[in-house]
This record gives C-alpha cells, sequence and structure tokens, in this order.
C-alpha cells in the first residue's frame, strides 16, 4: 500500500512546495542593499569586485561621473601559448589582479578608494584580491 505525500510526485507537485531562490539572487539582492550604502566619489571612487566561475573582474569607479576610471580582469590581457590551459578562477589570479588594479589607479592618481565586495563574501578571492590591492599601495 503506498501512502500519499511520501515519495514519487511529479516535478509540478514538488515545485509547488519548496519555491528555489538561486544563489545568483541572492548575491544581486546583498549587492543592492550594498550599494545603497556606498558610493564612489571624486576623491574616494569605488573598487568594484565581480566574481564569475572562470574569471575576476576589478574596476576603480567615481559614481558621481558615472566613469569607470581604470579596469582588470583575468579575462583581458596576456594570451597563453598552446597547450597550457591557465584560468583565471583561482587565488593566484586574483592577487595578480589586485595588484593590477592598485599599479594602474595610482597611475591616474587615485590613492583612497572605497571597497564594494559586489554582494560576495569577504573570503576567497575577493579577500586575496582586497589583500593584494592593500599591499600594492590602495589604501581601504
Amino acid at each position: 500500500m503506498r501512502r500519499r505525500g511520501f515519495g514519487g510526485g511529479d516535478a509540478a507537485e514538488i515545485e509547488k512546495m519548496i519555491p528555489q531562490i538561486s544563489k545568483d539572487t541572492t548575491r544581486r539582492r546583498v549587492q543592492a542593499r550594498i550599494r545603497k550604502k556606498l558610493s564612489g566619489s571624486d576623491e574616494r571612487p569605488r573598487l568594484n569586485v565581480y566574481r564569475s566561475l572562470n574569471h575576476i573582474y576589478a574596476q576603480v569607479i567615481d559614481d558621481g561621473k558615472g566613469v569607470t576610471i581604470v579596469s582588470a580582469s583575468t579575462a583581458s590581457g596576456r594570451k597563453q601559448a598552446k597547450g597550457t590551459k591557465k584560468t583565471g578562477g583561482n587565488l593566484a589570479s586574483a592577487k595578480e589582479i589586485g595588484k593590477l588594479i592598485a599599479q594602474r589607479a595610482q597611475e591616474k592618481g587615485v590613492k583612497k578608494v572605497v571597497f564594494d565586495r559586489g554582494g560576495y563574501l569577504y573570503h576567497g578571492r575577493v579577500k586575496a584580491l582586497a589583500d593584494a590591492a592593500r599591499e600594492a599601495g590602495l589604501e581601504f
């Protein structure tokens, strides 16, 4: 005898029971909450971080003018030799991008920034990028 409500329901029935919220939807909600509180100005622009599965991107943005001052990412830049595979989705790449964004920002005359973690936890690649940018001379 089969009991009702246990096992073997169709997909539509299961979908109604528990609404699934994607991690990206949650991250975007957190990001919107953060962005209400912080903004980049002319003297202290915003260092924004975006992290995808394979790459990491960083931008220094002046929100007053709505202009990106400098940017760096693992997706752009050096081409790899045939046969070698390099990913931008690791700590070493995040540290490189942190140093690069700090160097480029200082060339443009930016020393102090506001760090925008973009809704991501301050851990792993995001933390590595921030620490490398601090070591390279950015203040935040």
